[in-house]
């Protein structure tokens, strides 16, 4: 942004100087993730869940924070992309990898039958709609017991790995899902930058502003909800073989609730908000762990105080200090 009254020296100052503010939340996850990976462990695995998290609630920002959508169903296609994976490799004997990309290739097909008709819709409309994908995904996930085995789950999923290597120990399966994460954090700077990204943001500014610059509405909706469900599946893809187990309730309600939480208290809409989301929501059960009966307590005064002076996110929190500061 260009200051008034500054001379470019003044401004390359101003930069530098909001640069450790700015980096701030980046190198808070990169002390989470280092001190996870040297623990190994419980801690270790809890981190690598909430990387798995990061993975979904990008794609989830990328419709809900750039495009400015609401989908409650983002959980179908994590199942979706869970379960392909889970039965191609323990049914049909398939390799991890081609499994994965299959799950992911299936989801964004779904997505995109569903998609087509329900993005049609708006507002509340359209938050019904896809929760009700979530709900169906749920029904037959528990009801298809020939193929999912229902309630029981399916077990002995084989572990993340590349053909006949697998990545067995908790410290390999954190620094994995680490390049994993950080990849699709990179992809979605990348989105958000480019054209199609600058797409997304005048349509969630306002979409007859976005009619009125020539950009076809219903067509970067469907592609934002493409997005979004490609960044669902690989999550629930990676989760299946990060526990070794798949069930119904693993790609439940509960899912939303977590990633909503995740990307609220993050930063919708900023790049480093799903990923200081989901460690912090992670962790935060953890660390109120000691308080017993008051956990929950705590935990909730925790979020609300979140909400309450960091509206837009921790992330969004640290940029407004840096416009704030780079405008004084």
């Amino acid at each position: 942004m260009t200051l008034p009254n500054t001379t470019s020296t003044e401004r390359a100052g101003l930069l530098l100087r909001a640069w450790p503010l700015q980096l701030l939340p980046w190198a808070v996850s990169a002390a989470i993730v280092g001190y996870a990976f040297i623990v190994g462990g419980y801690v270790a695995t809890v981190i690598a869940f909430a990387l798995v998290y990061v993975v979904f609630v990008t794609g989830l920002n990328l419709f809900m924070g750039f495009a400015n959508q609401v989908s409650f169903g983002q959980n179908a296609f994590a199942g979706l992309g869970g379960y392909a994976s889970a039965i191609l490799t323990t049914t049909y004997n398939w390799p991890v990898l081609p499994a994965m990309i299959a799950g992911i290739v299936l989801a964004v097909v779904i997505a995109l039958i569903i998609g087509y008709p329900t993005l049609r819709l708006k507002g509340h409309y359209l938050a019904m709609a896809t929760l009700a994908i979530g709900l169906i995904t749920y029904e037959i996930a528990v009801e298809w017991q020939s193929m999912t085995q229902g309630y029981l789950g399916i077990s002995g999923i084989p572990p993340l790995g590349i053909g006949s290597y697998e990545i067995i120990s908790d410290r390999g399966q954190l620094a994995i899902l680490s390049i994993v994460a950080l990849l699709a954090v990179f992809i979605a700077a990348r989105i958000k930058s480019s054209r199609m990204g600058r797409a997304f943001l005048a349509l969630g500014a306002s979409e007859n502003a976005a009619l009125a610059l020539g950009i076809n509405v219903s067509r970067t909706k469907l592609i934002a909800f493409l997005t979004a469900a490609a960044f669902a599946a690989l999550a629930g893809a990676l989760f299946v073989h990060v526990v070794g187990y798949v069930s119904p309730e693993v790609f439940g309600l509960h899912m939303v609730i977590l990633g909503f939480t995740m990307l609220y208290v993050g930063g919708i809409g900023s790049i480093a908000g799903p990923l200081i989301g989901a460690l912090l929501i992670s962790l935060l059960p953890e660390v109120l762990r000691g308080f017993k009966d008051y956990q929950d307590l705590f935990y909730g005064t925790a979020l609300i105080l979140l909400l309450i002076y960091a509206p837009r996110g921790l992330a969004a929190f640290f940029e407004r200090r840096e416009r704030t500061g780079s405008a004084s």
